[in-house]
């Protein structure tokens, strides 16, 4: 998403790759979520000149037939992951691209090891190079990057499992809060 994309394309074009983004989010909702999302994604590039491809159909029911059965925080997100770098895997072999990543690298939220992992083997079952960095060291850059721009920033990953997760996390923390009272 836009806020991510602020510090992981700055670096990656400070180490030489010539960057353009892939857009394809299986896994947002509501779909308002997605088109927020995407419109967020679609404003910071034109503003820095970053070509993107855009995967334009909204594929949450791909997201959902694949995780069905696999709802664990863990179990779903390796499988949203291993969904998402395979299309972007076969987006840039088809495109003859040497190298593809993901924003994902920069939260304290992904499960980094995880998308390595599947990147890595995606790249030696593609032919295309995964290039991992720990861009985490970027976090706190890319929160103010993005609160300088009014970039929409999410409460969640996207997931409609996610969603119920953080609903539930604040509906918690706001019954702790009136029960101190």
């Amino acid at each position: 998403c836009g806020p991510c994309a602020t510090y992981t394309i700055r670096r990656s074009c400070e180490q030489g790759f010539a960057v353009t983004g892939f857009w394809y989010n299986p896994n947002i909702h509501p779909f308002s979520e997605h088109e927020r999302r995407r419109e967020c994604v679609r404003d910071y590039a034109a503003d820095i000149s970053l070509p993107v491809i855009w995967s334009e159909q909204y594929e949450m029911l791909a997201f959902l037939r694949a995780v069905v059965g696999h709802e664990m925080v863990g179990e779903r997100c390796a499988i949203c992951y291993r969904l998402r770098l395979e299309r972007t895997v076969r987006v840039a072999r088809e495109r003859g691209f040497d190298a593809f990543s993901t924003t994902l690298l920069i939260s304290p939220h992904q499960q980094q090891a995880a998308i390595r992992a599947i990147g890595e083997q995606l790249a030696g079952e593609y032919g295309v190079e995964f290039y991992f960095e720990n861009f985490r060291q970027g976090w706190a850059e890319r929160g103010q990057a993005a609160r300088e721009r009014g970039m929409y920033q999410q409460r969640y990953c996207g997931c409609v499992y996610s969603e119920w997760e953080a609903h539930d996390r604040q509906a918690t923390t706001m019954r702790r809060r009136a029960d101190s009272e």
